[in-house]
């Protein structure tokens, strides 16, 4: 993926921008932070037409707090992240190879201003596919995760 493609569609309401330039993190450093692996493409593509695209068609616009993160933007969040776990780097690659995270897939944080974050986590589980839900609860400016 280059710059270029960042404004392409991933999905009926986001473009890859949304998913990739995400977040204080990505906008203090802004960091290149480019997919490079066509796993991690596919996945961002479905984590937006499974579960981002129906939360907006039910809920409305969503705010992304961070999205895909390259290993280079995570090196800029020690300590309160855990790369080889929370599945915002897709299928990317460490710089020795390796998968950052093995769980593959991919994640995003993100809220729906003025939508209490419970009820949209009871809508997600009841309704969505999805492997992992992190909720931080369930007023004011909460996240939710899901990969």
């Amino acid at each position: 993926m280059t710059r270029d493609d960042l404004d392409r569609p991933c999905g009926r309401h986001l473009c890859f921008r949304n998913l990739v330039e995400a977040g204080e993190t990505w906008r203090r450093v802004r960091v290149p932070n480019l997919p490079v692996q066509a796993g991690t493409i596919a996945a961002l593509q479905r984590l937006a037409r499974d579960v981002l695209d129906p939360v907006v068609d039910e809920f409305g616009p969503l705010e992304i707090t961070y999205g895909f993160a390259s290993w280079e933007l995570t090196r800029h969040v020690p300590g309160r992240i855990d790369p080889t776990r929370d599945q915002h780097a897709g299928h990317e690659l460490r710089p020795d190879g390796r998968l950052v995270c093995s769980r593959l897939g991919q994640a995003a944080d993100f809220h729906v201003p003025g939508i209490c974050s419970g009820a949209l986590c009871t809508w997600l589980a009841e309704r969505l596919p999805f492997d992992r839900l992190y909720f931080y609860g369930s007023y004011g400016r909460n996240w939710v995760m899901a990969g």
